[in-house]
């Protein structure tokens, strides 16, 4: 009889060793598969920016910064300097400390896609900032209309050298959106009006742009206007058509400090105001919104607006 005992009590302790094992488990296969309704924010809004190498750039996080002190939230930033690896390493690290809000700024549109899908399935608020993120359905996009922006520049261009007038293009980094919507923008005028004997990247960088300017003006020398798709790539051209002694008009796209200057020394023809402090601002302002509930707008867009001699203040 006490062996039977003991082996009831044996089974009885065994049985509910497996119960106690069998909730832990269901537990933690709750925690791995949990959704996006349950997730819980820090409160902190994430940004994640291509670049601060760049003015543009530094404007856009000065205003996001700005923002957050006048709401008293916390601003967590990181720049992947152009690496399209790094950001998604960032992105990926910005989730792990339970970001309520993601801004996106990507350095390559289609390459930040998975990362930021996973940020939305965990349950995450997200923006892009000033370029989109494509395949993905994230809260809001904010951003300057890039095609118009390039619309105006090259009509600019037209309006100033004529039709049929020889312009080389200098591209942005290829895969970014406001790259390709801006090279859209160029070609949607300059196909049509212009004769285009170049058309290479440079990155967005101003370095770059001087290199490849001058190997554009070695292969033709009778070029007459410059688009390039940022500020900083038209003033590394404006470098080298210097050193060239050449009398070529170049565009730009950002109206930074430097590009309104070389303008109203009438170096630089023009360039297009996109007001990245106010993207940035509008970014975290939207971030706090979403933070409280509050249903936004899709697409907010912000005005662009064409900046030469006349106007540069």
């Amino acid at each position: 009889m006490k062996s039977m005992r003991k082996l009831f009590a044996l089974l009885l302790s065994v049985m509910t060793l497996f119960c106690f094992a069998a909730c832990d488990l269901i537990t933690i296969d709750g925690e791995d598969n949990g959704g996006a309704a349950d997730y819980q924010g820090s409160g902190a809004i994430g940004l994640s920016v291509s670049t601060q190498n760049n003015p543009f750039f530094v404007t856009l996080v000065e205003g996001a910064q700005a923002a957050a002190d006048e709401a008293g939230v916390q601003l967590v930033v990181v720049d992947a300097g152009d690496d399209a690896s790094k950001q998604v390493s960032d992105i990926e690290d910005l989730v792990s400390k339970n970001v309520s809000v993601l801004i996106v700024n990507p350095v390559d549109s289609d390459t930040v896609s998975s990362v930021v899908q996973d940020a939305v399935n965990k349950g995450v608020k997200v923006i892009s900032a000033d370029r989109v993120v494509n395949g993905v359905e994230i809260d809001c996009q904010i951003a300057s209309d890039n095609v118009l922006g390039a619309e105006l520049a090259t009509q600019y261009i037209v309006d100033m050298i004529g039709e049929g007038a020889k312009v080389a293009e200098l591209q942005g980094t290829s895969g970014a959106s406001a790259a390709i919507d801006r090279g859209t923008g160029f070609h949607n005028i300059a196909d049509e009006k212009l004769d285009v004997v170049a058309s290479q990247p440079a990155d967005f960088d101003r370095t770059k742009g001087m290199t490849v300017m001058e190997n554009m003006l070695q292969a033709n020398s009778d070029i007459q206007a410059v688009f390039a798709a940022n500020d900083e790539m038209a003033l590394g051209a404006m470098e080298a058509i210097s050193a060239s002694r050449k009398n070529i008009l170049v565009v730009g796209f950002d109206a930074t400090d430097d590009a309104i200057a070389s303008i109203k020394e009438g170096k630089m023809g023009a360039t297009i105001a996109q007001q990245p402090d106010l993207i940035g601002a509008t970014a975290v302002d939207t971030a706090i919104r979403l933070m409280n509930g509050e249903t936004v707008e899709k697409s907010i867009p912000v005005e662009v607006t064409l900046i030469t001699a006349e106007n540069a203040g």
